[in-house]
């Protein structure tokens, strides 16, 4: 079992919200809050630190968070360094990461990647049908392994953790909240099917 003080919350908020207009997508609204604020919602108190990997507006991020952190690279290298990021800063032996932009985590995510590792060194979501690689619980000492990845052009979540001990932790019976929002119409989308679930 690994307790709260083992781990750290890291959300990955540092892209370039290309899709989005070049926005920057974890302060963007959400049902009247800032996906941030969705996103941080099943790692608060389940975690002993929470990080928000972020490459702008960092005051603003800061409400939402212990310590906000720039990628270790400048030139938004993608996720797997706001991975790489989030491990070198964390103080703990575990990370449980998640993406800015899936605002309808289960509360219970921390506990059920935890209970579904087994030996695994990193223990990956999966909702029935895909793999979610960026929502996640990976061990901390693999930070070198990734920096070494990186600098030899890694840049995929999936194929730098197929390298290790990994596992799917089954969530298929919370499919529907694994989806991501890339563009203004799948937030457009996803605001109306919450209003329609909301309704009496």
């Amino acid at each position: 079992m690994i307790d709260r003080d083992a781990l750290t919350g890291l959300v990955l908020a540092g892209g370039q919200g290309r899709r989005m207009g070049g926005c920057d997508k974890g302060l963007e609204a959400f049902a009247g809050r800032p996906l941030i604020a969705h996103a941080v919602a099943p790692l608060v108190g389940r975690v002993a630190e929470l990080l928000i990997s972020a490459n702008r507006h960092p005051e603003a991020y800061a409400e939402w968070a212990d310590r906000v952190i720039a990628d270790a690279e400048t030139g938004y290298m993608g996720p797997l360094m706001g991975l790489y990021s989030g491990l070198r800063a964390a103080a703990t032996d575990w990370v449980v990461v998640v993406p800015c932009d899936c605002p309808a985590l289960p509360d219970d995510l921390v506990a059920r990647l935890i209970a579904g590792r087994g030996g695994a060194d990193i223990a990956v979501a999966h909702d029935g049908e895909r793999l979610h690689p960026v929502v996640a619980l990976i061990r901390r000492d693999l930070v070198d392994d990734l920096g070494e990845a990186l600098a030899a052009g890694e840049r995929k979540v999936d194929r730098w953790i197929a390298r290790h001990a990994w596992c799917e932790v089954d969530m298929s019976d919370r499919a529907e909240a694994f989806v991501n929002l890339n563009t203004l119409d799948d937030k457009r989308r996803l605001e109306a099917r919450r209003r329609e679930t909301l309704r009496p």
